[in-house]
C-alpha cells in the first residue's frame, strides 16, 4: 500500500516521505479500513515536529481522523461488516498505522460508523475535532441544552463543531472571529451572534446581549480569561482544548465568586466509556442533518508534507489528504 510515514521528528518536508508498506493485517480486536480521505489536526503536525513526544519507533504512519470502508476484522470483533463505512479517531494514538495511507489497522472502538447521510468529507473531518467539541460541551446535549454558550474561536474546526452541536442540542450561541470572512464560517455554522474579537469589546456585547454564559468553549485561555471571568454565570465551566507556551495569570476573585470550573480537554486520556457517548452525540447530530464540513482544501498524499504545512500555518477550513 502507499503510506506517507516519518521515522525521526522534524521538518515536514525533511522527515515526511511517501512508501510502499505491506498492508498491515488487524490482529485481535482490531480493523483495517480502507482509507478515503485522511483529515490532519494540528496534534498531527506537532507529533510529527517533534513537539508532543519522542521520535517513532522504526516509522509512523501520521494523521488520526479519517473515513473509509471497513476491509477487514480481527479476531473477536463485533459490529462491523466488511464494506460498511466508518469514520476513525485517534488512529494514530499508540499506533504505527495512522490514517495517511491507503489502509489503516487501529483498535475497533476507534472505529464509528459513519451515517449513510453523511459524505466521506465529513467522516473525514470529524475525530479530534468533533470529539473535543462535544467534549467541552459537557459530553451530552443536555449539559447545555437551554443555556448559553460561548465558543472562542469559531471558524476553527473545533470551535465550528462546538457551535453545531450546541445550536443542536438547543443551546444559545455566542462565538468570536478575528475577521469577517471567519465570521461568515461561524454564522454559517448557526451561532446566534457573532463578535470580531478585533473590532469590538466581546465581553460588553455578550453581557448586553445575551446576558452571562453557563459554558465557555475556550482555545485561548490566557488571551481570552478576563473577557471569561466577566462574562460567565454562577456554576459555569471554562473547558479549554488548546496548549499555550505562556502560562495565563488567573483572576481568583472573580471565577470564585461564580462557582466557575476550569476544565482540560485532552483527548488522549479520555476513556473508552467517554468516547462512545461523544461519538453516540456526535452521530445523532449527524442523522439529523445538524454537522457540516468546513471548507475543504484537499491534498494528494505524494503531497502530504504541504498538507501538514497548511495546517501548521492556520490554513482556514479542513484539510484532507487523498490516499
Amino acid at each position: 500500500m502507499r503510506a506517507a510515514i516519518y521515522r525521526t521528528t522534524g521538518h515536514a518536508p525533511d522527515v515526511l516521505e511517501l512508501v510502499e508498506l505491506d498492508v498491515p493485517d488487524p490482529k485481535a480486536g482490531e480493523v483495517r479500513v480502507a482509507i478515503s480521505a485522511s483529515g490532519v489536526n494540528p496534534t498531527d503536525w506537532k507529533a510529527r515536529a517533534g513537539l508532543t513526544g519522542r521520535d517513532p519507533d522504526g516509522f509512523q504512519v501520521p494523521h488520526h481522523d479519517g473515513a473509509g470502508r471497513v476491509d477487514a476484522v480481527g479476531p473477536g470483533v463485533t459490529g462491523f461488516a466488511v464494506g460498511q463505512r466508518v469514520w476513525l479517531y485517534l488512529a494514530a494514538a499508540g499506533n504505527r498505522y495512522g490514517t495517511a495511507a491507503e489502509f489503516a489497522v487501529v483498535p475497533a472502538d476507534k472505529v464509528v460508523p459513519l451515517p449513510d447521510n453523511a459524505s466521506d468529507e465529513l467522516g473525514a473531518c470529524l475525530g479530534v475535532p468533533a470529539l473535543t467539541a462535544a467534549y467541552c460541551l459537557g459530553g451530552d446535549p443536555s449539559a447545555v441544552r437551554g443555556r448559553t454558550v460561548l465558543v472562542a474561536g469559531g471558524a476553527g474546526a473545533v470551535g465550528h463543531f462546538a457551535i453545531e452541536l450546541a445550536k443542536h442540542a438547543g443551546a444559545h450561541v455566542i462565538t468570536t472571529v478575528s475577521s469577517e470572512a471567519k465570521g461568515e464560517l461561524a454564522r454559517a455554522a448557526g451561532a446566534d451572534l457573532v463578535l470580531n474579537y478585533r473590532e469590538e469589546d466581546v465581553a460588553e456585547r455578550i453581557l448586553a446581549s445575551a446576558g452571562q454564559v453557563d459554558r465557555i468553549v475556550e482555545v485561548a485561555l490566557g488571551a481570552n480569561i478576563d473577557t471569561d471571568a466577566a462574562v460567565i454565570g454562577p456554576n459555569a465551566v471554562i473547558a479549554v482544548y488548546a496548549g499555550e507556551a505562556e502560562r495565563p495569570s488567573i483572576p481568583i476573585l472573580p471565577l470564585a465568586s461564580a462557582n466557575a470550573s476550569i476544565q482540560f480537554a485532552l483527548m488522549y486520556t479520555v476513556s473508552a466509556a467517554e468516547f462512545k457517548r461523544l461519538s453516540s452525540w456526535t452521530n445523532a447530530a449527524i442523522e439529523a442533518d445538524a454537522l457540516t464540513t468546513l471548507p475543504v482544501s484537499d491534498y494528494d498524499l505524494s503531497d502530504i508534507a504541504a498538507a501538514q504545512s497548511a495546517v501548521e500555518k492556520g490554513a482556514v477550513g479542513k484539510v484532507l489528504v487523498r490516499p
